[in-house]
């Protein structure tokens, strides 16, 4: 149940469309659904703007399975991350109108699409940093923005990047995605004026200890106003990014209103 959902069945009840049993019954299951293993938040889309997120790992199939139709019961959009195959298999048997991205471990289902506001670009340092960057795109989608994606333009080749630069520029959030040394996201920041979240991933040799040398490059990168998240969490970036869209939009129409009041 998001606020748009909320005004719908209110507007029904209104003018008659939807009695009060009707409203009561889907109400009926917020602030949350208790299913024993777990407590679905249904209430997440009203204070956060996005509903709740399914954590794949370690959940069963049949754990999954109930707390997704739980979800799409709802009318609201469905994101399950670290899915592993025999989930992504089931719960593309379940909901043929969801989509199974096997390489970023997501499923997901645009219950319904929104229009799409402001600009995320997501950037890799390689090829084998897009299943994390992918998973920070589809989450960033899901929540409404418009995005876009640069991959392989790593330090190891800066002129790729270079050859973006009127991208970058466009941008309202970067996000950038490197294993190894991370150095990609120093690089990005000192071309935009564009906050960049930097996203670590376990990619590199043995002395990168999967990941945490870009963790630690990143974190105290010499470029100002990097923000840095977990390693390999594209799910956190993809929120990072959607948050600062949605916060930079409601302060653009808040002033829009101010000035039409004079």
């Amino acid at each position: 149940m998001d606020v748009e959902k909320l005004r719908e069945l209110l507007d029904d009840f209104k003018h008659g469309r939807a009695s009060e049993a009707d409203v009561l019954e889907r109400l009926r299951t917020l602030p949350f659904e208790d299913f024993g293993f777990a407590k679905v938040d249904h209430h997440r889309s009203l204070r956060r703007g996005f509903p709740e997120v399914i954590y794949g790992a370690g959940k069963t199939v049949s754990q999954i399975l109930s707390i997704a139709e739980s979800i799409v019961d709802q009318g609201t959009n469905l994101l399950v991350t670290r899915c592993a195959p025999e989930a992504g298999t089931a719960l593309s048997g379940r909901f043929p109108s969801g989509t199974w991205h096997e390489s970023a471990r997501v499923f997901f289902i645009e219950t319904s699409s929104r229009p799409k506001h402001g600009y995320v670009l997501v950037i890799t340092a390689g090829t084998t940093d897009i299943p994390v960057a992918e998973e920070a795109a589809i989450t960033a989608r899901l929540l409404d923005c418009n995005v876009d994606r640069i991959y392989d333009v790593g330090v190891a080749g800066i002129h790729r990047l270079m050859a973006y630069q009127s991208m970058i520029d466009e941008a309202d959030v970067l996000v950038v995605a490197a294993g190894m040394e991370g150095a990609l996201a120093s690089v990005v920041a000192g071309m935009s004026k564009a906050p960049v979240i930097a996203l670590p991933t376990s990619v590199g040799y043995g002395a990168s200890f999967g990941g945490l040398a870009a963790l630690l490059s990143m974190m105290t990168s010499c470029a100002a106003g990097v923000t840095v998240v977990n390693i390999d969490n594209g799910f956190g970036a993809g929120c990072a990014a959607a948050a600062i869209v949605a916060r930079s939009r409601a302060l653009a129409e808040q002033l829009v209103r101010a000035k039409e009041r004079g």
